[in-house]
């Protein structure tokens, strides 16, 4: 089956290491089901994992992809719930949590196998193409904000970075939920996409905001940090699940944190119930993921060069 996976690991020009062509099909599996992949949509993760974080070279060549929507072996429209191993269903009942193509074959594939409990039904108001983009960024996104930070309607956020997928369901979210959103980003034109999904306003990096917010939704890192915790209001809460600019600020403002009672919360991925609220929120309330550009798997050099460049607004999708 023609797939795009990674037959080399290349820490400093990950792309080298993308290959497109045939990988054999996934194998019949007790508890696993093959599914035919419609939609599958891009993750940073796609590219950390061509510069060998999370994957070793040991487990090489490794299709990616942690995303999908597609029909299983029975006919039914099914949406991935990407992380393996944490429940026991269809893996060994210790083996640790992992996203798919850390240790398991993924979506950027004409099939991939997967636990059946991880699969859940594709509401029928989403397209393949929508819902592929919900199970990582966007769950991701619905995770920070309506379990982590615990924002409720008429709250305020700001969310770092806006373009990025994760940032960018975060806005949609969380305009869509009643909260007044901030966002942030170094480019003109994806602050005014970011008002035009419900952001409040959008702002340069480090400008002061009209108001000190209740939470901050942070994927950037090290860029941004000073600015979260200098634009959240006393006993706030910061949530980071990524750090795209790097893991080390140079001010950490511990001072800020301690004396303002500020809370900060990790955040990785969410839950598949979370997912399953997730895509019953997107198909009641018309919230749909935004879409930078929909490719063929066989363009996909063409997505992951767009995503290491920066060079979108929302999700890349590919399709089979």
């Amino acid at each position: 089956m023609f797939a795009a996976y990674a037959a080399r690991i290349d820490r400093d020009k990950p792309l080298a290491g993308l290959e497109l062509g045939e990988r054999p099909a996934p194998d019949p599996r007790p508890g696993w089901s093959t599914v035919n992949v419609r939609a599958a949509s891009l993750n940073h993760h796609d590219l950390w994992s061509l510069r060998g974080v999370g994957l070793g070279e040991e487990s090489l060549p490794m299709i990616l992809g942690c995303d999908a929507a597609g029909v299983d072996q029975d006919g039914n429209e099914v949406v991935l719930h990407s992380v393996i191993g944490q429940s026991g269903h269809g893996v060994g009942p210790h083996e640790p949590r992992s996203i798919l193509t850390e240790r398991y074959q993924g979506t950027f594939a004409e099939q991939v196998a997967v636990p059946t409990w991880n699969l859940l039904p594709k509401p029928r108001e989403l397209s393949f193409e929508e819902a592929a983009c919900l199970p990582t960024a966007w769950l991701t996104a619905y995770r920070m904000l309506f379990t982590n930070a615990g924002v409720r309607p008429g709250d305020s956020v700001l969310v770092q970075g806006a373009g990025g997928g994760v940032a960018t369901a975060a806005i949609v979210l969380a305009a869509a939920a009643g909260l007044r959103v901030f966002a942030t980003s170094r480019d003109e034109t994806k602050r005014r996409r970011a008002v035009e999904l419900g952001a409040e306003g959008a702002f340069g990096p480090g400008e002061r905001l009209p108001r000190r917010v209740d939470a901050v939704i942070e994927t950037v890192g090290a860029a941004t940090w000073s600015h979260s915790v200098k634009s959240l209001r006393p006993g706030g809460t910061l949530v980071i699940s990524g750090a795209t600019s790097g893991p080390d600020p140079k001010a950490t403002e511990l001072n800020r944190i301690f004396f303002l009672e500020l809370k900060v919360v990790g955040s990785t991925m969410g839950t598949k119930e979370e997912l399953a609220d997730l895509l019953s929120f997107c198909a009641a309330h018309g919230v749909r993921p935004v879409i930078d550009s929909v490719l063929p798997l066989d363009r996909a050099r063409e997505g992951f060069e767009k995503m290491a460049g920066g060079d979108l607004f929302g999700k890349v999708v590919l399709t089979v």
